[in-house]
């Protein structure tokens, strides 16, 4: 097991994880990151009509390995 970090930051708000979370490889650190993300998705609100947010993975040595970006961008478009 390898101890891995994922900070959260929102464009406004930045939250560092102290705790982390212990996984086996890769491939459970991908699950987790998009599990994170989409419950980050589910929270959405309809105003702004732009809303970014930025994961980023850091392992146990504290170096950033991944990055995953979401982004939600509403656009009126006028019809002629």
């Amino acid at each position: 097991m390898a101890r891995f970090f994922i900070d959260l930051h929102d464009g406004a708000n930045f939250v560092r994880d102290g705790v982390g979370f212990d996984l086996a490889n890769e491939a459970e650190l991908r699950a987790k990151l998009v599990r994170i993300m989409a419950k980050i998705a589910q929270g959405l609100v309809p105003e702004p009509d732009r809303q970014d947010y930025l994961a980023v993975v850091r392992n146990d040595r504290r170096e950033v390995i991944l990055r995953a970006h979401l982004s939600l961008d509403i656009e009126r478009v006028d019809t002629p």
